[in-house]
């Protein structure tokens, strides 16, 4: 369809059934007024383009299993409503120009992809990579131009890099169909591999299989290659409860090296005690082998892997407590994930600037605040770590009031209220 006659269908609220499962509606025309402004940037960088089409991918929040994907763990993860969107339409010279809202253009040759590697943490990285991935995978892939929006906020802990790396193989595998479909499994693993070869970082899987499935979900990495993926029928909302984030502002700019120090120090007492990852071994053959472990991985290696067996076990349990409906178990269980985090897992502030903990205070606050309801609550660092975000489960009477309060901390816009949102990557037109 052209670009202008589906600037029409908008208009018409012809796409309103669509935009209405997506978000809901009470925001069904902030989202109508989003697409519209979207195809409108699109038609005036590129033109009224034929075989224009519109896609959407979710961000992410990570409900337990902090850290435990990169070693082979179990997490439970949700989409959530905020998301990324783009228009895009092929193109036949092998070149992808695609035009963030308020970023620089990318410029990616396919044929000179191996070229972008030198940009590490760019972008134009994670979009040489998902195309590399693609046809590493036998899969074929051509230009095209794009427009993206995305409201999946940088340093949320809600996965804009993984949002992106997802939208950028659903328009690959809309616009240049493969004989064997690119399934959403296998979109998230292609985008891991772009952010872990190109963009240089080294992530587990969790981030992106939540963004391309979709809904809430409990993901076991056991065998990296071809993880399980269950669908969790819980319904947060009606059970009275809505998933809030708090952004408390911290500087992400300089944490790669934190991030990448917690899979490499897993990953070196899995080694220690003869296994590749430490799903492979035990916290028992870890405690027998104390003494000597403190010695060659150092102290806060032990922790995080002794962290890493907790939580591991800790989401099948919390899995467990959502199918049966018992949210008070499952929100004690929360509370546990956060406390290992913090004390064990130590993601919640960088060492590099131990002045700036601005997650540290946003947890002392959250609890000050959700201690004094009469319905149980839970509250988490969330995502890496390290700066960025608290997750806290808060009654619904109640949270407004609990967005209202982390915002006279932490600035005006800082809490979000969030809904899980059913449908991971898609194609609307």
């Amino acid at each position: 369809m052209k670009t202008s006659a589906l600037i029409t269908e908008v208009r018409e609220k012809k796409l309103d059934a669509a935009l209405s499962e997506l978000y809901g509606k009470e925001a069904l025309s902030s989202a109508r007024e989003r697409y519209l402004s979207a195809l409108t940037s699109f038609c005036e960088l590129y033109g009224d383009r034929e075989d224009t089409r519109i896609f959407s991918v979710p961000g992410r929040s990570e409900i337990s299993g902090n850290h435990t994907d990169h070693n082979n763990g179990r997490v439970l993860a949700a989409s959530v409503n905020l998301d990324i969107i783009a228009v895009a339409s092929p193109t036949e010279d092998g070149v992808i120009r695609l035009q963030s809202q308020g970023f620089e253009p990318d410029e990616v040759v396919i044929e000179r992809r191996e070229e972008t590697k030198t940009l590490r943490y760019s972008s134009a990285a994670l979009i040489a990579g998902v195309c590399d991935g693609f046809l590493r995978a036998g899969h074929p892939v051509g230009g095209f131009v794009a427009y993206t929006a995305n409201d999946v906020f940088k340093g949320s802990g809600l996965s804009s890099s993984a949002s992106f790396e997802v939208m950028v193989g659903n328009i690959l595998r809309t616009l240049y169909p493969s004989e064997r479909r690119v399934g959403d499994l296998e979109l998230a693993m292609i985008a891991q591999y772009a952010e872990n070869e190109f963009f240089g970082k080294p992530c587990g899987l969790m981030d992106q299989t939540a963004c391309a499935v979709g809904g809430l979900i409990a993901i076991d990495f056991c065998e990296p290659g071809r993880p399980d993926v269950e669908k969790l029928p819980f319904d947060l909302s009606a059970a009275g409860y809505a998933l809030c984030i708090v952004n408390t502002g911290g500087n992400h700019a300089d944490l790669n090296e934190d991030y990448a120090s917690v899979p490499a120090e897993m990953k070196r007492v899995a080694a220690a005690l003869g296994a590749p990852v430490l799903r492979k071994t035990t916290k028992e053959a870890l405690l027998a082998r104390l003494p000597a472990l403190r010695k060659s991985c150092g102290d806060r290696a032990v922790l995080r892997a002794l962290h890493y067996f907790n939580e591991n076990a800790r989401v099948e349990r919390q899995a467990a407590a959502l199918k049966a409906g018992e949210l008070p178990a499952f929100l004690a269980l929360v509370n546990e994930s956060g406390s290992s985090s913090f004390r064990y897992l130590q993601n919640v502030y960088t060492t590099k600037n131990v002045e700036e903990q601005g997650v540290s205070l946003a947890l002392f606050l959250a609890e000050d605040y959700l201690s004094h309801l009469k319905k149980p609550a839970a509250c988490r660092v969330h995502g890496g770590g390290f700066a960025g975000t608290i997750q806290a489960f808060v009654p619904n009477e109640e949270a407004e009031g609990f967005r209202r309060a982390m915002d006279a901390a932490f600035g005006e816009g800082a809490s979000h209220i969030l809904k899980i949102r059913l449908k991971g990557a898609v194609v609307l037109v």
